[in-house]
């Protein structure tokens, strides 16, 4: 019975402050979409920076009077700083010279394709490691050069570090907000029954039988709000990759769906805590219900 009263109170409560109930939910849906938001750009971000990542290469260029090539390249590939290298002959490189270049200096690899060097490409494991397989390569027998896209490889590196700290100080900005949204609202709630609820205390009502309504309207406020922000930014994000098939190659909108089921879950259980932890900060400095 005292389960079944706390239940139709919280429901009494949001019916009798419907405007107020709806301007948390509000609060609580724009929030938590655009934390969620956050996270699924970012995860986008996450995922075309990984992208982009897997095609940055460390070229060592080989002497042509070097003829190891195959000990060089196993002595490269059991570097733990190395995912994958590959051996690329002079006429293999002298194909990709015609096909990256025109005009003369085309003409000039078409004219003589000896002059395209054999060189072994290595991808790093971590972008950060691209300086010591450098190093490691300008110090291997047969070397004469090392190339590698170095500024390109710190700026990616910047880019992808920045937006995941970018991403989650956003978020956590985001949750406190709505935290402090419910506690208002909350407090507007208390407010409009101040006077029933000094009866309340003054008849012998207890702390918890007070209070259990208004965390259970806290509570629904936040799953309520959380829903609707997880089932806008589902609902988007596919609109959006529907919509932008178009887009370059190196643009990628696609994320394992696994990830929004997660964080979508993680967000409606966010959402439940944050009106928990909204209602409870409004009892907790609220005079009708304190003890």
């Amino acid at each position: 019975m005292r389960i079944q009263y706390v239940l139709v109170e919280a429901l009494n409560n949001i019916r009798r402050n419907g405007l107020v109930v709806l301007g948390a939910v509000v609060a609580v849906f724009i929030s938590l979409f655009l934390t969620f938001g956050t996270l699924v750009f970012g995860e986008i971000a996450r995922v075309n920076t990984l992208q982009w990542s897997e095609d940055v290469r460390v070229i060592a260029f080989l002497s042509d009077d070097f003829h190891d090539a195959p000990e060089l390249l196993a002595t490269v590939q059991s570097w733990p700083e190395v995912d994958e290298a590959f051996y690329m002959s002079k006429p293999e490189a002298a194909e990709e010279a015609k096909e990256l270049l025109t005009g003369a200096a085309r003409r000039q690899y078409e004219e003589n394709p000896s002059l395209a060097p054999a060189s072994i490409r290595v991808r790093p494991v971590d972008l950060n490691d691209y300086e010591t397989i450098e190093r490691n390569l300008q110090n291997a027998p047969g070397v004469f050069k090392v190339a590698s896209a170095a500024d390109a490889v710190q700026q990616i590196a910047a880019i992808r570090d920045g937006l995941n700290v970018f991403f989650w100080v956003l978020a956590l900005a985001l949750g406190a907000a709505a935290v402090a949204l419910i506690a208002n609202t909350i407090h507007m709630a208390i407010y409009a029954r101040r006077e029933e609820l000094e009866i309340m205390r003054l008849v012998g009502a207890s702390n918890w039988f007070v209070r259990t309504p208004f965390l259970i309207e806290g509570v629904l406020e936040g799953i309520v709000g959380a829903g609707l922000s997880v089932a806008a930014v589902t609902g988007l994000y596919h609109l959006a990759r529907d919509r932008l098939q178009a887009l370059p190659e190196f643009i990628n909108l696609a994320i394992d769906s696994a990830f929004l089921v997660r964080w979508g879950v993680l967000i409606l259980v966010f959402g439940a805590v944050v009106g928990f932890l909204g209602s409870s900060l409004s009892l907790a400095v609220h005079r009708y219900v304190r003890s």
